[in-house]
């Protein structure tokens, strides 16, 4: 069923040196599919007070799912010719902010072909990382290349995991992303949560409980950033960003 959905869950952060750092909130995100937009009450590229927007995705020209497209084809992968789901954040009262967004990318029979994992920074810096024939619940990795917090270098690598399950028609989606430097694991974050259709309804829902979400996702990362340095963590200046936009 290729309807929009909204997700209602929680993200969770854990450093596991040189001093444990943890924290988790509640939170919620869209899952969008690219390919069937037109049916859903969701505000597409118009204000409103929860609506989504193509140009906060990819080069910010045009439409996302043609930037998503063209990528796909440059990196080889011609048989992702199914659904293209995008879980994101939206827009809350015009502001966003989307740390890392997902693009589960499909073949025509619904196969899983490929994710592309899409990071931003608070420097206005984007980057994307292919993964290729993911599968369900089986780890991928990536080398890390591109700067995202000031208290992690520039160095090691990611390792995902994406799990979907589905049990009495409640669908529920989990997006790992841990993340090792030189000595071994570092960083532990995920984000998961229950997904429902995208009705005027769980709109409601979505602003009565958090009315500004997308703002207090940037406030936290301050705050965090905060605390990591009143307890002495190591500051790494910013790098530049790569060459390449994306890394396969």
């Amino acid at each position: 069923m290729n309807q929009a959905q909204i997700g209602f869950g929680q993200v969770r952060h854990t450093r596991l040196r040189p001093v444990r750092h943890a924290f988790a909130y509640p939170t919620y995100f869209l899952m969008l599919p690219m390919r069937n937009l037109c049916n859903t009450p969701l505000a597409i590229n118009r204000r409103a007070a929860l609506s989504f927007y193509d140009c906060d995705h990819g080069d910010g020209q045009g439409s996302a799912l043609a930037w998503m497209e063209a990528l796909l084809q440059r990196e080889g992968i011609t048989d992702a010719d199914g659904e293209i789901w995008l879980h994101c954040y939206p827009r809350v009262f015009g502001h966003t902010f989307k740390p890392v967004s997902f693009w589960y990318c499909h073949r025509a029979d619904g196969s899983l072909r490929a994710i592309v994992v899409e990071v931003n920074n608070t420097f206005g810096e984007r980057h994307c990382y292919v993964l290729d024939q993911p599968r369900y619940g089986v780890e991928l990795t990536a080398a890390k290349v591109f700067h995202v917090s000031p208290f992690c270098p520039v160095e090691g690598g990611y390792r995902f995991r994406f799990m979907r399950s589905e049990n009495q028609e409640v669908q529920r989606t989990v997006a790992r992303v841990d993340y090792d430097d030189q000595q071994g694991a570092l960083i532990e974050t995920s984000v998961s949560g229950t997904l429902q259709p995208i009705t005027p309804a769980s709109i409601r829902q979505a602003l009565w409980r958090y009315p500004a979400m997308t703002l207090g996702v940037v406030a936290r990362i301050h705050w965090q950033a905060f605390r990591l340095w009143r307890k002495r963590v190591r500051f790494f200046s910013k790098p530049l960003p790569p060459k390449d936009f994306v890394t396969r």
